[in-house]
Order: C-alpha cells, then sequence, then structure tokens
C-alpha cells in the first residue's frame, strides 16, 4: 500500500516542482476543428457522414506535404498523429476522425502560431474541399447526428468510449446525459501558458473568475439535449453529466478559493484515475479517487481482448507510476508541464482562431490589475451567486438577462486590460482581440450568431461555410 505522504510527494515532483524555474512568456495552441462531409448537405441539417477515406488521404498527404513525422498509426495502419520535429506542431485526429486537431509547438509570438496555422489550414482545406468536405470552426460537429460513432481503432480510445459508455451502470448518482459519445463532436480552442510556482495559485484562482465571462464572450456550441438542457455553450453540460463528471473535482471551475500550491496539492489527491495501461492494455474501471485508489492493495477493472473481441476483467495493484493516466478536465488546470492549460472555451470561427489565445496571454501579462478588478467587482460576483452557478446561468439558451449589465461591463473593462497586455508583450497581438470588442459591444457570441442566421433561413452549408 502506498502511503499519503508518498502519494503527495509524487504528486509535487509531478505537477509543482517543474514550475520551480523562471516562466517564459510563450503560448502552446491546441485548435480542435469539426470535419463536416457538405455532400447532400439540407436545408438545416447534414445527411452524409465524414468519409473516413477521405481523412485517412487527408493525412498522408499532409505529411509528405509539410516533411512532419510519422507519430502514430491505428491498427488499421492509418495515421492519427504526426510531428514537425522542428517547430513541434502536430496534427492529430481527436478521439475519431471526424475531427481533425492542431496543436504548436511554443512559441513567443501568437502571430507566428496564425501565420504556421493559415499554412497548413490552407492546405487541408484545398484537399478537402476538392472531395467536397470542410473544416468549420464551431464548438459541435453540425453532423454528429449523422457521423459514425466510432473511436480511432486503438487501444486507448476504444478504452475511452466504452468507459463513457458504462455510465447506466452507476444509475442516478448525478444526472447523465444520454451522449457518451460527446468526444466525437465537441470541439475546442484551447491555450498553455507557463507558470510559476509563485504566481500559480493566483492564476488559477483569477482565471477561475473569469469563466462566466468567457461564456458570454466564446460560446459557440449551440445544442439541445432536450427540451430542459438548451445550450450556447454546451461544453459543460457534455462533460459534467458524463462519467467524466460522477467526481466533481474532476471536472469545470473550483468550486472554492485556492490558498496554497499544498491545497492545489490536495485538490489533485480529490481528483479521480479511471483508467491505466498494463502490458500493453489499457484497462478502465470506476472512477475513484486518488487518495482512495492509493489506500487499496487490489483494482478490478477491464480490457478489451482483440484476439476474442470482447471485454475481459483484470485485477491489478496500484503503483505510484499510474500517476501518468491521471486525466482532470478542469476549466483550468496545473500541468505536469509546468503551464496551466485553460479549456473552457468552444473552438471559435477560423477568422478569429487566435482570439482565445491572446485574451489569456494579453491578461496574463496583467495579472496582478487583473485579480484586483476581479475581486472589487461587486455588482456580478457579490449578488448572491457563485462563479459557477454564474457560469451555468450564462451558457444556457434564453438565460435570465438580470446580470448581463454588469457581465458586460466588467467584459469591456477585461478586454482593455488584455490589450494592455498585448502590447507589453510586443508582438503586435493586439489586432486578435478585435473581434471580442465587437462582440461584447453588441452582446453577441458566435454561437447566437449562427442561431440568428439559421433562425432568418440562411442554409446551413452557407453558415458552415462562413466559419471555414
Amino acid at each position: 500500500m502506498i502511503t499519503e505522504n508518498e502519494l503527495i510527494e509524487a504528486l509535487c515532483q509531478k505537477y509543482i516542482r517543474p514550475t520551480e524555474r523562471k516562466a517564459k512568456p510563450v503560448v502552446g495552441v491546441e485548435l480542435e476543428y469539426p470535419i463536416v462531409n457538405l455532400n447532400g448537405i439540407g436545408l438545416s441539417e447534414v445527411t452524409q457522414p465524414v468519409d473516413f477515406d477521405v481523412v485517412h488521404r487527408l493525412a498522408e498527404s499532409f505529411v509528405l506535404r509539410f516533411g512532419f513525422s510519422e507519430v502514430s498509426r491505428d491498427e488499421d495502419e492509418e495515421i492519427y498523429l504526426a510531428e514537425d520535429p522542428k517547430t513541434g506542431d502536430t496534427i492529430s485526429f481527436d478521439c475519431s476522425y471526424n475531427t481533425m486537431e492542431f496543436s504548436f509547438g511554443i512559441e513567443d509570438s501568437i502571430c507566428a502560431l496564425q501565420e504556421r496555422f493559415l499554412k497548413y489550414y490552407a492546405y487541408v482545406q484545398e484537399i478537402l474541399l476538392s472531395e467536397n468536405h470542410t473544416l468549420t470552426g464551431m464548438g459541435i460537429n453540425p453532423g454528429y447526428p449523422v457521423n459514425r460513432v466510432e473511436p480511432i481503432h486503438n487501444g486507448r480510445y476504444r478504452m475511452l468510449l466504452h468507459h463513457l459508455e458504462s455510465y447506466q451502470q452507476y444509475g442516478n448518482r448525478i444526472h447523465f446525459h444520454d451522449y457518451p459519445h460527446f468526444g466525437l463532436f465537441s470541439c475546442a480552442s484551447q491555450v498553455q501558458v507557463d507558470v510559476e510556482r509563485d504566481n500559480v495559485v493566483e492564476i488559477l484562482n483569477t482565471f477561475n473568475r473569469l469563466e462566466p465571462l468567457k461564456a458570454l464572450l466564446f460560446a459557440n456550441s449551440a445544442f439541445d439535449a432536450d427540451e430542459h438542457h438548451r445550450f450556447l455553450a454546451s461544453r459543460d453540460y457534455l462533460w459534467k453529466h458524463s462519467l467524466h463528471g460522477l467526481n466533481p473535482h474532476n471536472v469545470d471551475e473550483y468550486d472554492k478559493r485556492l490558498h496554497s500550491v499544498d491545497e492545489i496539492v490536495r485538490y489533485i489527491c480529490s481528483e479521480s484515475l479511471y483508467c491505466l495501461e498494463r502490458d500493453g492494455k489499457y484497462i478502465n474501471f470506476p472512477p475513484v479517487p486518488l487518495d482512495e485508489y492509493f489506500r487499496g492493495k487490489v483494482v478490478r477493472g477491464e480490457y478489451f481482448d482483440p484476439e476474442e473481441g470482447r471485454y475481459r476483467f483484470a485485477s491489478f495493484e496500484p503503483q505510484l507510476s499510474d500517476l501518468a493516466f491521471l486525466r482532470s478536465f478542469k476549466f483550468n488546470d496545473l500541468t505536469f508541464r509546468g503551464t496551466v492549460e485553460f479549456r473552457s472555451v468552444c473552438e471559435q470561427p477560423v477568422q478569429d482562431v487566435m482570439s482565445v489565445a491572446a485574451f489569456h496571454a494579453g491578461l496574463l501579462k496583467k495579472l496582478p490589475k487583473l485579480s484586483g478588478l476581479l475581486a472589487h467587482e461587486v455588482d456580478l460576483y457579490q449578488q448572491g451567486y457563485s462563479v459557477g452557478e454564474l457560469r451555468e446561468i450564462f451558457v444556457r439558451k434564453n438565460h435570465t438577462t438580470r446580470f448581463d449589465d454588469a457581465a458586460y461591463n466588467l467584459i469591456r473593462k477585461v478586454l482593455e486590460l488584455a490589450e494592455d497586455g498585448l502590447v507589453e508583450r510586443g508582438h503586435g497581438e493586439e489586432h486578435f482581440l478585435e473581434p471580442l470588442f465587437e462582440r461584447a459591444e453588441r452582446r453577441t457570441n458566435p454561437a447566437l450568431e449562427m442561431l440568428k442566421k439559421l433562425e432568418s433561413g440562411r442554409a446551413l452549408r452557407e453558415v458552415i461555410l462562413a466559419n471555414s
């Protein structure tokens, strides 16, 4: 059995030790884009699934065109991950071949990242459009009702979908939705920034308080789960009400203010582990908090046996090395790289692609002023609602407008701070915020704009391509 002190020390080594150096003013960006089949598309719905053969040909062609190195192929020998050895940029397919992801090696300048993205994107679109497919800047793949519910053929993604599909075994412990395959159609724009031990607590607390405002600015995943659950930004609901949300500490914002690095480590101790890899097999098991997991002697799970084509039971003893498989889905998360990852934002329209990175990088530069601004704001944060409750209001369609005036007044101040921070960074990145200032002025976001177009009779194909 592993002692509590051993677990705490291992977590400190994994998450805190990497922050004990001077942080660099660099930015890492990950962009997930839905792939859509435009063949036979109706006025308001996609009618044909993504043709995976088109995607496979694209991957092979992209690797040759840009000199990327193959990193991983699936069990059918199809590329699903490739990397540029010079820049560290990668292309991959997130969970399934319905989503293409661009991840970039860290850079000082967001402008440099945009330049590389536009180069990759132009080529990808040339290939896809020639096959009557496209990428589109939406947080929900509009073809999800007809796309193949099929993970990438490898152990990790097969395990993940199987795990999420097992939610019915947990009864009504939480309200579960009926979309366990949401990872195959939900898309995000994620940002990583370097942090230091001395500022990581302030960063997590401060950006946690921004979550309601980010819901208003960046909502781009309109989705009606049912008549009671209708969203402009559905990411929260899809994660929180899946098996990932069985332990609320694995998802969403922090429900409390953090006071120290030690408290961050204790919080991580309360997050749940649900899978690992042993002897080349991915094993999933009921989610269990780390501090409970490592007190046990034997864990019982299951893995897929490819020879028999079925799942088999497996028992194993916990090892500290299992920490490598901890997966948190917090909106603002400390990673083992000495970074904080911001992952609560829907993918944005292509023309606004770097607005998310610019927003976070600019505000990080003005962290003390941002912290002070949010700490002294009373019209929004001191009205009897928590940060989480405010965000839950703002992600919904037809939400109460009671807090809108206060929220948009604060958004404008926050955007001005972000602009000042980008000017200080000195890379000419301020223009990436222009669409956000416009959204704040008009009190809109990409999800609202899309719905307005569809409600006015614009064809879905036109809307998809307008975001591409």
